[in-house]
């Protein structure tokens, strides 16, 4: 066998370990990837599991529930919202308006929407982003959990229309 024949011959070999190794890292990552994942899923399941006794956890169901997630969001945020602003968003995506509600009173809203995102993570794939527009929760019932709880609700949804990220804005103030 000539020079040249083993040469080749050991430079095939050297690229197919190259190979190899790219092929057991993509699988180390795919692998530390699912693993965050289901990391996550646990912890999400965890922080949304209801909890609080007495809390009754429901969707935004029209018209009727507007006056009081208008009236816990103007009472919490500094930024004034017109009736046209919660229409916006709890007209095109009223399952993403989520509300909790203790002995009949709601104490707690969380407004978010999904819409398409511009930029293709994948390309030809079509990516969602989240936004949480609004979380308010009444003076009594903070600290126990239940704005964590609402938030983690709206995500999984989010999630499960296919969101590939989410967005949540806070006031500068905000510190309790």
């Amino acid at each position: 066998m000539t020079k040249q024949k083993k040469k080749s011959k050991q430079k095939k070999r050297e690229n197919n370990g190259g190979d190899d190794a790219l092929a057991k890292q993509a699988a180390l990552d795919e692998s530390r990837r699912r693993r965050e994942a289901e990391r996550s899923r646990e912890l999400s399941r965890e922080l949304c599991a209801s909890r609080h006794d007495g809390v009754e956890w429901c969707e935004y169901e029209g018209e009727v529930n507007l006056p009081e997630v208008m009236r816990l969001v103007d009472d919490d945020l500094s930024e004034p919202y017109s009736i046209f602003t919660y229409r916006y968003f709890v007209k095109n995506w009223p399952s993403l308006c989520l509300l909790a509600k203790i002995e009949g009173e709601t104490v707690a809203c969380v407004v978010s929407k999904a819409e398409v995102e511009n930029s293709q993570l994948v390309a030809g794939e079509t990516c969602y982003r989240g936004y949480i527009a609004m979380l308010a929760v009444n003076n009594t019932y903070r600290r126990s959990g239940i704005g964590t709880a609402l938030v983690c609700r709206s995500i999984e949804r989010m999630r499960a229309m296919g969101c590939a990220e989410v967005i949540l804005e806070t006031e500068t103030t905000n510190t309790i």
